[in-house]
């Protein structure tokens, strides 16, 4: 159907009518909000060079100390030198680089990369970035000399064991991924994380540092060794001097801009913004915008500690700034437009800060500029009644107002959800620009109470990244977690232990010429035989991964915000911190992908007999050149996410394996890793290097993603999905995580009142079948296809990519294709 002829969603009928053009609600056209925007919407991305150099400085200064207290001082002369502004109109302070759009270095971690970085920062396909040739210099003449040899990546790739090795990165350029079973540890310092935030608000940085003072005295009077004690509460008491002192710097640049500032309304706003930046976050907040802006400094500053993945989240915001709010509202000092307008300053902050990967590989997992600072709202309490109110409802209207892809809101649902909550949900993801995501109480909390949590803490749980969910105080495993490739353990089963573009070496191990297979038990038996390999690989590359990192990198805001780093004396990213869980998890990238691929060869070769294993190897070589009738026999085998048994059987035998691995390896190497469904971008560039597969799919086209079906293979409705998921599930084993989970509607499916109530059914559905993860695409894909042919008329066209929505245009040529080709459901 032609564009012109289709139901759109809101999102399409705002793009449609203003050319791509980002549309603010009627009569916010020229506000404060659309003032500040202005500033920045055409502006390209650029690095700024300022945190690593003076990072970098501090380090040189400070050769031989312990690692925690290095990594404070290094804060506090940031804090101290880092250029300070004040974006015109805004109402909050604080950013962490050049005016506009900037992106941070971190060479503790990936600045071996430095060199090559900057040769092809402007013209790389996935998120290009601006350089200035004098930050170039700083890059290749200061920072990348210090950092050569002492990076945790060089560390890494030079500690792994040969036969993980191969499996990792190429043998002979260990610059290079193979992405069979991919690390991401070297991509980000940390895994994305959520702070206490209520800690910083109610307590203030100043009784943070001076307990640590106070401590650090009685360690010293009681003339006990406390070496290591000593340096955390050091390190404590050196970066809350450090954050205290980057607000403060703020106060006086906002008196400094009052002097000269000729506008009196604007002055009045500047001499504010200098008394609160002098209160917060040193001293505890005491109205709503004392605490947004204590909130955004801490979680500001959290990008100059550390890269974390997706950046810092933002919490449960509407249960810790709602006593805030409540009061301020009650006292008539402020009204839901005056909370929005404050909010939307600072989403406007988060947006400004762009995610930076220097590495070839973490830049093709983490597409479109993407991070995702999640805000999560509704849920239960840790008493375990329903938790929504204003601020929550307040939270989603805002969503649907704010044009921008920032702040990415994640909504906690339980079975008790009030009616009026979900309707909210309902007409936000009827905007259709992927928001929010649902997490669901009834599967995560029991799950973490059988890890270990309290029921309270359990309940109080965070969105945080794609699907996660912190306990801010429970919680202390940091380390990025391995991915595997669950197409090249397809290609591993086919070819003996080979994969076909790394010729004839053998990369895992022997399971036999599937050509003298008899039977499919034979096959499926091969397959797995690959599959635990490459998750006992998985392990044992974490391993290496969890012992390094604590000698690279160390976390002394986030451990100032974590009881347990506090009470343990213990930097978060130590290997070890008593009372902690710490369980990671690892994914499975192409699950719906590989059970199609084994589901059409046991109904193909071994029960039909349609063709041999040798004649499908060879139409799979030739990319199905002169094979089209084998690839269609192919096609229509049962495919996973049908709620078709045959098909959902085998998806359930990968899941099971894959979770008893996780135990028995658990057991063997001492890392506690679930097993996970959430690729991010990953699907793509593990599809790029994957040969053409049995289930049809062409050579180096996207893998499935998360627990979605493969492309355009659910063909049944978006039910059948849930249901899908539902059956492949091992309830009974502990070691399993996060499933994430695409649903794509076209819009006339939700058009009006009766849209949206199917929309609270389907959400009803899925929250009764205790599924972990739901989000939507609302689009046409006429609207799509539009856009990539005329993306100058589409530049504010927002999709839901993994667990984050970004710009359709800013995303490569492949994940715009995966997108374009998940099926369009229209009913529902």
């Amino acid at each position: 159907m032609p564009l012109s002829e289709s139901i759109l969603s809101p999102q399409e009928q705002k793009v449609k009518e203003n050319h791509g053009q980002v549309v603010w609600r009627k009569g916010a056209e020229n506000s404060r909000i659309a003032r500040i925007y202005n500033q920045f919407k055409l502006a390209p991305s650029v690095v700024d060079v300022q945190r690593a150099r003076y990072f970098t400085e501090s380090f040189r200064e400070t050769e031989g100390q312990p690692l925690i207290l290095r990594w404070a001082k290094a804060l506090y002369k940031v804090a101290e030198k880092l250029d300070v502004y004040i974006d015109d109109g805004q109402l909050l302070a604080g950013r962490g680089g050049k005016p506009g759009k900037y992106g941070l270095i971190y060479p503790e971690l990936d600045g071996c990369f430095l060199k090559s970085f900057v040769k092809q920062a402007r013209t790389r396909d996935e998120s290009p970035f601006e350089i200035e040739e004098a930050d170039i210099a700083v890059l290749e003449d200061e920072i990348y000399p210090y950092w050569k040899g002492k990076t945790y990546y060089e560390d890494l790739a030079a500690s792994l064991p040969d036969d993980i090795l191969k499996l990792t990165f190429e043998p002979e350029d260990a610059f290079t991924s193979r992405f069979i079973v991919n690390e991401t540890s070297s991509m980000r310092s940390a895994l994305q994380w959520v702070h206490d935030y209520k800690k910083g608000l109610t307590l203030g940085f100043q009784a943070i540092g001076d307990d640590a003072r106070r401590k650090l005295d009685q360690l010293e009077d009681r003339g006990q060794d406390g070496s290591d004690a000593a340096a955390f509460q050091e390190a404590i008491a050196t970066v809350s001097d450090a954050i205290i002192l980057f607000a403060r710097r703020h106060s006086e640049k906002a008196w400094e801009l009052a002097k000269t500032e000729k506008d009196p309304a604007r002055r009045r706003e500047l001499s504010e913004i200098a008394e609160i930046c002098a209160k917060v976050p040193r001293y505890p907040a005491e109205s709503f915008r004392e605490a947004v802006q204590s909130q955004w400094f801490m979680q500001l500053f959290s990008r100059f500690e550390q890269k974390t993945g997706s950046t810092i989240s933002n919490g449960r915001m509407d249960q810790y700034l709602y006593p805030y709010y409540k009061k301020d509202a009650e006292a008539g000092k402020i009204d839901r437009d005056g909370a929005k307008e404050l909010l939307q300053c600072l989403w406007l902050a988060m947006a400004q800060y762009v995610d930076l990967y220097v590495s070839p590989a973490g830049v093709k997992f983490n597409e479109g500029y993407a991070h995702w600072e999640a805000v999560t709202i509704g849920g239960v309490d840790p008493q375990g009644r329903d938790a929504v109110n204003e601020l929550t409802i307040l939270f989603l209207e805002d969503k649907r107002e704010f044009p921008l892809n920032y702040p990415d809101l994640a909504a906690r649902v339980h079975k008790d959800s009030p009616e009026e909550y979900l309707e909210e949900i309902a007409k936000t993801i009827a905007e259709g620009t992927g928001f929010p995501k649902l997490i669901n109480d009834e599967e995560v909390i029991p799950n973490m109470i059988a890890k270990g949590a309290d029921p309270a803490e359990a309940r109080d749980y965070a969105v945080s990244g794609c699907t996660e969910a912190r306990m801010p105080n429970r919680d202390t495993y940091t380390s990025p977690c391995p991915y595997v490739n669950l197409g090249a353990a397809v290609e591993l089963t086919l070819n003996n232990g080979r994969i076909p573009r790394c010729g004839d070496e053998l990369l895992t191990m022997e399971t036999g010429d599937p050509g003298d297979f008899k039977t499919w038990e034979e096959f499926e038996e091969a397959f797995f035989t690959q599959e635990k390999y490459l998750i006992e690989a998985a392990f044992r590359q974490q391993a290496i991964v969890n012992r390094i990192r604590e000698r690279h990198f160390a976390a002394p805001l986030g451990s100032s915000l974590h009881a347990l780093c506090i009470a343990e004396q213990k930097d978060l990213h130590s290997a070890r911190i008593p009372g902690g869980i710490d369980i990671g998890y690892f994914d499975l990238i192409g699950y719906g992908t590989a059970a199609d691929s084994l589901a059409a060869i046991k109904k193909n070769v071994y029960e039909e007999k349609y063709f041999s294993i040798e004649e499908l190897k060879a139409a799979l070589a030739a990319d199905f050149e002169g094979a089209e009738p084998l690839r269609q026999r192919l096609l229509r085998a049962p495919k996973y996410g049908n709620d078709d048994a045959y098909a959902d059987s085998i998806a359930l035998k990968i899941d099971g394996v894959a979770s008893r691995e996780a135990k028995k390896n658990q057991e063997a190497t001492g890392v506690w890793q679930d097993l996970r469904y959430v690729p991010v971008t990953s699907h793509i560039p593990f599809g790029k290097v994957t040969g053409a597969l049995p289930n049809g799919r062409r050579a180096h086209a996207a893998l499935s993603d998360g627990s979605s079906a493969a492309q355009g293979a659910d063909r049944k409705g978006p039910t059948c999905v849930l249901l899908s998921n539902y059956h492949t599930k091992h309830e009974a084993i502990a070691n399993h995580a996060s499933r994430l989970l695409n649903i794509k509607l076209s819009p006339a499916t939700v058009a009006g009142d009766e849209g949206l109530d199917k929309i609270v059914a389907f959400i009803r559905s899925w929250c009764a079948l205790k599924l972990w993860h739901l989000q939507f695409n609302i689009i046409n894909r006429e609207t799509l296809l539009a856009a990539k042919a005329h993306p100058e008329d589409y530049r504010s066209l927002l999709v839901r990519v993994a667990g984050y929505s970004a710009y359709f245009v800013e995303l490569t040529d492949e994940l715009q294709n995966d997108i374009i080709a998940r099926t369009e459901h229209g009913s529902l």
